[in-house]
């Protein structure tokens, strides 16, 4: 079905509208909050679909050199980022712990930092039984 997303210019309203193909480009677009024609066709966000493998290669191709490695234990926001870029080439679902570490790293906070603040950090309900 060819719905197109729009945003009104005047109101800022993000809507979707139903056109036909032949419809498309002829007939008028108006808000429906505000009915300006004042609107701008948005255009959504694309996702690939990569398969495992290649999500594998481009994170090598980026780290087999070791220079690209060299001073990520000084950097926090250095590290912070190559772990963001990291979580996002393996398409899994993350726990939040992931992204509050990752955020702390991207504003500097060093790791020592962070596990001084949440110790319990890497500990799983299997760790915790152990006594920790």
């Amino acid at each position: 079905m060819p719905f197109y997303d729009y945003r009104c210019l005047d109101c800022h309203q993000r809507f979707e509208v139903f056109l036909t193909y032949a419809e498309y480009g002829r007939r008028a677009v108006v808000c429906p909050r505000c009915q300006s024609k004042n609107v701008r066709r948005r255009i959504p966000r694309v996702r690939v679909a990569k398969s495992e493998e290649s999500r594998i290669e481009s994170l090598a191709g980026d780290f087999s050199d070791p220079a690209a490695l060299e001073g990520l234990e000084n950097d926090p926001q250095a590290l912070g980022r190559m772990m963001r870029r990291m979580g996002r080439e393996l398409g899994e679902d993350l726990p939040p712990e992931f992204d509050e570490v990752v955020d702390r790293l991207e504003k500097g906070q060093s790791p020592e930092e962070i596990e001084k603040e949440i110790p319990d950090l890497g500990l799983g309900e299997a760790d915790s039984d152990l006594g920790g």
